[in-house]
């Protein structure tokens, strides 16, 4: 009878409302991902086999299956709000378990992890000093503390250390005054005192001590008689350059061929008595920083054409300490602390997880899923490897509600109930004319 196949539908129906109903409650859950209602016809059992004259008797509820296609991405204005562009899943810790979710909502707890609403800990690679060390994912964890300085000179983890100078020396430039007295040998009276009668250019820039303060070097060139010759002059601070080494005369001479570029003289390596210079500015005891800091300057790709003189890089590998004022996450899931100094640290990296069959994972509510036998393995990995998606920071994905079509679901599948309450209602009056016969 009717009865049957019918009240099959209405369950179906009434599953497919649950299901949509389901999506539109949360149409605004970040990270959210819609499910779609499966149904499939039921036929009973019959030891004759099929036939062309076998009619089914309902419907029955198949599975509930999860869409995991790309929400939309929305800007925010917490560094902290993270979306994943493809595919991946955060992998969350809490007390030992491991859950995975797409909301990309985190904030610091007072211990410096970075958590969701739920106090969940979000996994990734570590970072020891500054450097990512690809491991067992653990809880990250941002430190908030104090960037140490770095002298210039010192800085073993630099690209460069000491000093880089590019720069252009006016070709056309005329020999100034000789800068000592009665025309003696550099040197033999005493340090260089700068005057501008006696060098053509000069520039400064900041070099740093071991404890981080800061010390202007100023440089001063000047040309020479020779035929592209340039003598280099430097002092710490204002005071005398007898304080480098090599002091008193120039710190060097570069040497220009007929095309304007470098044949001699490069680099310049020099020390810097920072014991003496602190002497001269009235601290007898020195500041407690290195004695004596040694380190090149570098002058490659400084030229001598005839044109004004120019300085068009000058920079140093030292910093002073700095304290987190920032922090700011890369496509690649890279955590950089922003330090007050102009420095930027690696505090650690986000990791995403990836399954064979997300449809297999367990819902735990609040965002969560977690691994289960249908799912397979999770595919640990930084972001944009393999198939992993990228991260955005300042940014969180929305769900991937179609609001127009689950209303639209919505009143098909009220429809389809309403039909199946009708062949109900069909059903009861065949069988009341079947009672009234006589």
């Amino acid at each position: 009878m009717a009865f049957q196949q019918a009240l099959s539908g209405l369950n179906s129906s009434s599953k497919a409302i649950d299901a949509t109903s389901h999506n539109i409650a949360n149409s605004s859950t970040v990270g959210f991902k819609a499910s779609t209602a499966h149904f499939g016809d039921v036929y009973a059992a019959s030891l004759a086999g099929a036939g062309a004259s076998q009619i089914g008797i309902g419907v029955n509820l198949a599975a509930v299956q999860q869409q995991f296609t790309q929400g939309n991405i929305t800007s925010t204005n917490n560094p902290l709000d993270i979306s994943i562009n493809g595919a991946g899943f955060y992998r969350m810790d809490q007390n030992g378990a491991t859950t995975y979710t797409r909301n990309g909502q985190f904030h610091l707890d007072k211990n410096g992890f970075i958590i969701n609403d739920q106090a969940m800990q979000l996994t990734g690679y570590p970072a020891q000093a500054g450097i990512i060390v690809p491991t067992t994912p653990q809880p990250l964890q941002i430190s908030a503390s104090d960037l140490a300085p770095q002298a210039t000179g010192l800085n073993a983890s630099s690209t460069f250390n000491g000093i880089k100078a590019n720069l252009n020396f006016d070709s056309r430039s005329t020999v100034p005054a000789s800068p000592w007295v009665n025309g003696g040998a550099a040197g033999s009276v005493g340090a260089y005192t700068p005057d501008p009668q006696t060098y053509n250019y000069s520039t400064a820039l900041s070099i740093y001590d071991t404890l981080g303060n800061a010390h202007t070097m100023t440089y001063y060139f000047r040309k020479t008689a020779a035929a592209g010759q340039w003598e280099v002059y430097a002092n710490v601070d204002g005071t005398t350059n007898q304080n480098i080494t090599p002091g008193g005369g120039p710190m060097g001479t570069l040497t220009f061929g007929t095309t304007g570029a470098i044949t001699a003289g490069n680099p310049m390596n020099v020390s810097v008595n920072m014991l003496g210079i602190m002497q001269s500015l009235g601290q007898p005891a020195g500041n407690g920083a290195q004695a004596v800091q040694a380190f090149p300057v570098d002058f490659t790709g400084t030229t001598q054409f005839g044109s004004a003189f120019g300085t068009n890089r000058l920079e140093q590998d030292g910093y002073a300490a700095g304290h987190l004022v920032g922090l700011s996450v890369g496509s690649d899931g890279i955590i950089q602390g922003r330090y007050s100094n102009g420095q930027t640290f690696a505090q650690g990296q986000i990791v995403l997880a990836n399954f064979t069959n997300p449809n297999g994972l367990q819902a735990l509510g609040n965002n969560q899923w977690s691994e289960s036998s249908s799912s397979g393995a999770p595919l640990v990995g930084a972001p944009n490897t393999s198939s992993l998606g990228v991260l955005s920071s300042s940014t969180v994905e929305e769900s991937n509600v179609d609001l127009t079509a689950e209303l639209v679901n919505l009143i098909t599948q009220q429809r389809n109930y309403q039909a199946n309450a009708q062949s109900i209602k069909t059903q009861d009056q065949v069988m009341q004319t079947l009672v009234n016969l006589r």
